[in-house]
């Protein structure tokens, strides 16, 4: 990447095979929007991003992967995300019933929970969601020597 000032970190569900698969998705350029739960912001007590911010997308290994620019960010209730958006967040969901099921798993995950501090959280139709939009504005540079092995990758 080039040098920046240091950039806020962009962080995809929790460190693991998860993030890394919607690290990829966003790299390969399939997902260009992604859910979090207002309470989430709450709980870490973080303002949400103002449109034209650039973030640092990190990977789970703690690597800047992408600068990413958040392009839009409304707050609706869960019942009111739709299909386009399902779509767009590239994990290959074709309704909103299958990407809602999804992001409830993950909501309701033992890990979430404890990030929100509530062993019990559960969403309904009426939890408030931050669905946000963003584009790649910059890639990391090539690295002397990449690309040399055979097409197997070794």
């Amino acid at each position: 990447m080039s040098n920046h000032e240091p950039l806020k970190a962009f962080l995809l569900a929790f460190p693991g095979p998860v993030r890394d698969r919607l690290v990829g998705a966003v790299l390969a350029g399939t997902k260009v929007s992604t859910t979090g739960l207002l309470a989430e912001y709450e709980a870490e007590k973080e303002e949400l991003p103002p449109v034209g911010e650039r973030c640092a997308l990190i990977d789970s290994d703690g690597r800047e992967t992408a600068v990413l620019e958040v392009t839009e960010v409304r707050v609706l209730r869960l019942g009111d995300v739709d299909l386009q958006h399902a779509i767009d967040e590239g994990e290959g969901h074709a309704s909103v019933a299958e990407w809602r099921a999804d992001h409830e798993r993950f909501w309701h995950s033992e890990e979430m929970r404890e990030a929100l501090g509530d062993p019990e959280f559960t969403v309904d139709d009426d939890t408030m969601v931050v669905v946000e939009r963003f584009r790649v504005v910059e890639l990391p540079a090539p690295v002397e020597g990449a690309g040399s092995e055979g097409a197997d990758g070794q």
